[in-house]
């Protein structure tokens, strides 16, 4: 692996193995003895990748499995805004190592990435302490293979078509994160990172399905993500729902009209 130049220049630094359990574990253990970053850690396997809420992250040789090690990148109540600021930084590292495939892009909520209508990238944010202030932003990105066996559809970039490296598309990202962490500005331009991730959103508009984290399955109408992140489901009979932790399952196609 590689940082790009510009990552450099600003004092990230990269710890590159060739096999972790996580690449989020490794970075939290770091910062517990007293690492503060930025500092990129890198694997080329991962034998026990997690995802979001616990679920595990297949982490098979030539995908990308890294980790970006934050201290203190903004008070703790705009950590999670990370997850949107981490997606368009993948976004724009596929859009320009893998130009040809930027039409088929999208992020579907809150920070996966999807070719066409298949995940093949994936974001984790994780904070050690409050007190500590490291946070942990996760990445994997399917180079060149998936998992079959998925609830959401998977895909990787060998699928279609496209030969990507990781270390070529880790070179990239890290300038990418570099640019949309500055444009966050420890929290305080979420208002632009919102505008350029609904630029990007997949199903917006559309009518999902969505599993609640508290509230089991709703299906509505995605209509836009709040300051907050959270997700704006407007429901049958017009109530509009904000939803702050739940997984996006599926567009449901419209009811056919005409007569039968």
């Amino acid at each position: 692996m590689r940082l790009d130049p510009r990552a450099s220049a600003a004092g990230v630094r990269l710890i590159s193995h060739e096999l972790l359990p996580s690449t989020n574990t490794e970075a939290l253990a770091l910062a517990r003895k007293g690492e503060r970053g930025p500092v990129w850690i890198t694997a080329g396997r991962q034998t026990a990748g997690r995802g979001r809420r616990g679920r595990s992250w297949i982490s098979a040789a030539g995908n990308l499995f890294a980790t970006l090690l934050l201290t203190d990148p903004a008070p703790p109540e705009h950590w999670p805004e990370l997850a949107f600021v981490a997606a368009l930084a993948m976004h724009d590292a596929v859009a320009e190592v893998v130009s040809s495939l930027k039409p088929q892009l999208a992020i579907k909520w809150p920070n996966d990435l999807l070719l066409g209508n298949a995940k093949f990238g994936g974001v984790l944010i994780e904070g050690e302490s409050a007190e500590m202030g490291a946070v942990a932003i996760g990445i994997g990105i399917n180079c060149t293979s998936h998992p079959s066996d998925t609830e959401f559809p998977a895909t990787d970039l060998a699928a279609a078509g496209a030969t990507v490296g990781s270390a070529d598309l880790f070179a990239a990202l890290s300038a990418k994160m570099l640019g949309r962490l500055a444009q966050w500005n420890r929290g305080n331009h979420f208002a632009t990172v919102r505008a350029d991730w609904l630029s990007r959103a997949a199903a917006l508009g559309q009518t999902i399905r969505l599993r609640h984290a508290s509230n089991g399955e709703l299906v509505g109408s995605f209509e836009s993500i709040d300051d907050a992140g959270r997700l704006i489901l407007l429901l049958a009979g017009g109530r509009s729902q904000a939803v702050a932790a739940g997984d996006v399952l599926e567009v449901v196609a419209p009811e056919p009209t005409g007569s039968r």
